[in-house]
């Protein structure tokens, strides 16, 4: 793995010195855009709108749509918008895991202690890890400023989480949410019924993500020559009035349900 960044953690006097690597990688095939009569790679172009011909990189520039004219932006406007650069990811505080949502969650890396780092970065883990309290701080990542909140992963290895800007998270309020209604006690009991009958240890290697897989599947069948078949779904039910309590009775009495508990 090669490394994204290489600095430091700092919390009160003490650093540690760490390089950052990324903790995923995509699934993905790399597949190709062609031209659908002799397969040829499709190649992009920069081109005017207005003449149609190609621009050359060095003649493109950016620029801000504001009142129906755009304000143009050069290298140093560029930087006089950034953050400060530091090699210092300092922790400015101590929290809960529990108290920060999901929601906020980008992406995750991996940190490496640096030489003389070790006994440090062996004892955050430490201390984060009987205290159940994660760290909270701001770094600069690719002339981006960014938080990130550091916590323990499997007791062996401290992890970065990129975390969203609060002003990053849309309003959900226009959204056509359920009134906040209580629900019938006996379907509340059936359904919590249900949830513990299925109620497990998280296992993630449980969840495979096979389309990747079964899309290479296909292509090594059709550059054999075979044909592909194609696999029916079920249309959403849409519309229809649930009988929920129904619905609950006959989740609790299923296969799954039942070799769950």
């Amino acid at each position: 793995m090669k490394a994204i960044w290489n600095g430091a953690i700092g919390f009160g006097l003490v650093n540690i010195p760490v390089k950052i690597y990324s903790a995923t990688e995509t699934s993905k095939l790399d597949l190709d855009m062609l031209d659908k009569s002799d397969f040829s790679n499709i190649k992009f172009k920069r081109v005017n709108e207005k003449t149609g011909k190609e621009v050359k990189w060095a003649n493109i520039v950016k620029g801000y749509l504001m009142d129906d004219k755009y304000i143009v932006l050069d290298e140093e406007d560029y930087e006089a918008a950034s953050p400060e650069k530091s090699k210092i990811l300092s922790i400015e505080h101590f929290v809960k895991e529990a108290e920060v949502d999901s929601v906020y969650f980008e992406n995750p890396y991996f940190l490496e202690p640096q030489k003389n780092g070790e006994s440090a970065y062996r004892l955050l883990i430490k201390a984060l890890s009987e205290t159940k309290m994660v760290g909270i701080g701001t770094f600069v990542l690719r002339d981006s400023e960014a938080i990130g909140m550091i916590r323990p992963y499997n007791d062996e290895i401290l992890v970065l989480n990129r975390l969203r800007f609060a002003q990053e998270i849309r309003d959900y309020k226009d959204l056509k949410i359920p009134a906040k209604k209580a629900p019938k006690p006996a379907e509340l009991k059936m359904a919590k019924n249900l949830i513990q009958q299925l109620s497990e240890k998280f296992d993630p290697t449980v969840y495979k993500n096979t389309y990747s897989e079964e899309l290479l599947k296909i292509i090594k069948k059709k550059a054999k020559g075979k044909s592909v078949k194609l696999k029916k779904s079920e249309p959403a039910k849409q519309g229809k009035v649930i009988d929920l309590m129904a619905q609950l009775k006959a989740s609790l009495q299923s296969p799954k349900s039942k070799n769950a508990s």
